[in-house]
């Protein structure tokens, strides 16, 4: 069905009045008798009647105009919508790492928001594992994921944006508690409190470990890092974990790792055979430029 034919047909309705109702339209009065013509012949049933010198809806008219209303509506609503994405306005949706929710994402976002004041465009924020929010990246559903390293068969594009202090973290009463920091070999004898299996950060921490010819006995695993320290601080084991604030209020010690040398990275990545919006676009170039600035 013709869609400038639906949008005479519901101009019609309202009006009541073909004569009017072409001139407002801005076409000639045979033209909108022809579409109303042709979709009343597709529909098989009569949309108009006449009424003296007006035109009134039958019953399957008033029917047919609520679905033609409705349709018009969304569509007209999804034309906006991807209307104000061409302009550079729209919502850049984001996937993150939790730990990264606390700071550097919402720093990050409210200064780009500062930065790009003229144009309006919101975020959508969702958290989770690296293994997943790669996945969902892959399938579209983010236009950027800050996580992990991705595996480079993954053929993602990835950029490293901010990096992080590791940690091993020892229960009060542990025999390593009296050191402020520590060689990862003087864990080795100790039990561990490890990341599963699906966290990015295990394969940090396992090659740390391997360069140093040895891994702890791991006890348990899990992937969230609160869980972890969590564990440690109830004397499950050792562990290495990202630094953050809470640490300081468990009851646990925060030893510095002075051995073997790391490096943590987080990193911006996007699929780049996924569409970017203008805003989208802006947003890549903001962080890139903040990251090459030192920032």
């Amino acid at each position: 069905m013709n869609l400038d034919h639906l949008r005479y047909f519901v101009k019609l309705a309202e009006v009541r009045h073909y004569t009017r109702a072409a001139e407002q339209l801005g076409i000639s009065q045979p033209s909108l008798s022809h579409a109303i013509n042709q979709i009343e012949a597709e529909l098989g049933v009569p949309l108009f009647e006449k009424s003296g010198r007006n035109t009134t809806l039958t019953r399957f008219g008033e029917e047919f105009l609520e679905c033609a209303e409705n349709s018009l509506s969304v569509l007209d609503a999804g034309i906006e919508t991807l209307q104000r994405y061409g302009r550079g306005e729209g919502v850049i949706r984001l996937g993150f790492l939790r730990t990264l929710g606390v700071d550097y994402i919402p720093k990050l976002t409210s200064d780009f928001l500062l930065a790009d004041s003229e144009d309006n465009v919101q975020f959508s924020f969702h958290s989770g594992l690296t293994s997943e929010l790669l996945e969902d990246l892959l399938q579209r559903k983010y236009d950027f994921v800050f996580c992990s390293e991705p595996d480079p068969a993954m053929g993602l594009n990835a950029v490293a944006v901010e990096s992080q202090e590791l940690v091993v973290i020892v229960p009060r009463e542990h025999p390593l508690a009296w050191k402020d920091s520590i060689s990862l070999a003087e864990t080795l004898s100790y039990p561990a409190v490890c990341f599963s299996e699906g966290s990015g950060l295990r394969k940090v921490v396992d090659r740390m470990y391997d360069s140093i010819g040895g891994r702890p006995v791991s006890v348990v695993e899990t992937e969230e890092d609160e869980v972890i320290a969590g564990l440690v601080a109830s004397g499950f084991g050792t562990a290495v974990v990202p630094y953050m604030d809470m640490l300081e209020k468990l009851d646990v010690k925060v030893l510095k790792i002075t051995d073997p040398p790391y490096s943590r990275n987080f990193y911006m990545v996007q699929n780049d055979s996924a569409f970017l919006t203008t805003a989208a676009q802006r947003f890549r170039s903001f962080v890139l430029g903040r990251t090459f600035a030192g920032k």
